[in-house]
């Protein structure tokens, strides 16, 4: 089977997102880039309000999510975030 056999556009992505983006992310573990310490997504120090959100490691400073909002789009910079775990939901 070839690559081209089973590559899709991003539009077949748009289940999976949806997924990702509509749960409380408060409760994900998210590990800082600087430093490497994981914790929960709860537990990062805010600032901005205003100027839109800033999410800080509270070990390192390291900026790990920024996000400002005009009216034109929503803009989402993860730079600082080497990966984020979701944990499924009990059932």
């Amino acid at each position: 089977m070839q690559t081209e056999d089973i590559r899709l556009d991003g539009n077949a992505a748009g289940g999976p997102l949806r997924e990702l983006f509509a749960i409380d992310m408060t409760s994900a573990t998210a590990t800082c880039s600087g430093c490497g310490t994981a914790r929960a997504v709860g537990a990062l120090l805010e600032y901005g309000h205003e100027m839109g959100l800033i999410l800080r490691c509270p070990h390192c400073n390291m900026a790990v999510l920024r996000m400002v909002r005009t009216p034109k789009f929503l803009r989402v910079d993860v730079t600082g975030l080497s990966f984020i775990s979701i944990d499924e939901p009990v059932s």
